[in-house]
């Protein structure tokens, strides 16, 4: 049983779906680094003003001393919420006392489709590994299985594969250990 309720980490849920080209008419994607274990904070205070945000949640269990397990959610890339926001958003944004630092995105495209791949991977419910530094590795598309359509990394470590779906501008992500799937080279 988790120490809390799962919360949404999407608002609206199809913000990764609402248009083709990543940006809605008059707003721009940033990455906002929060202060220290904030980002929920930072999620429920977007959530109030109707700010579209995304920040992949993914399930944690530790055991205590006692030998309960215990689950919670944590964000996979610590720090870091994603906002779609326009000029009036953006100073709401800021007024919620819990951010450090405003990263805008050059490239919007390329962001949106590394966050849909990361969304798919988190809601195939998969153990992942967030992964601080990348690896070069060979570019693939999984063609079946239960991560297909996803693009990513493939990396071999201590004889498995593990598919390595990252945010290239952030140079962080996350990985899965791949079992026998179909891969295209992209």
């Amino acid at each position: 049983m988790p120490i809390l309720a799962r919360e949404p980490d999407i608002l609206p849920e199809d913000l990764l779906e609402a248009c083709p080209s990543g940006v809605l008419p008059g707003s721009r994607w940033a990455a906002v680094y929060t202060i220290s274990r904030r980002e929920k904070s930072l999620m429920r205070h977007l959530r109030v003003f109707d700010i579209p945000h995304y920040c992949p949640l993914i399930a944690r269990r530790t055991r205590s001393a006692s030998g309960r397990v215990r689950e919670s959610y944590i964000p996979l890339f610590s720090c870091y919420v994603f906002v779609l926001c326009n000029a009036e958003q953006r100073v709401e944004a800021l007024q919620s006392n819990c951010i450090s630092r405003w990263l805008d995105f050059p490239d919007h495209v390329k962001l949106v489709s590394d966050l849909r791949n990361i969304r798919a991977l988190v809601n195939v419910g998969a153990p992942l590994t967030p992964e601080a530094r990348l690896q070069t590795g060979e570019r693939v598309v999984v063609q079946s299985g239960p991560f297909a359509g996803i693009e990513g990394t493939i990396v071999e470590r201590r004889g498995q594969r593990h598919l390595i779906v990252a945010v290239d501008y952030l140079q962080q992500g996350a990985s899965v250990l791949l079992d026998e799937v179909s891969l295209k080279k992209a």
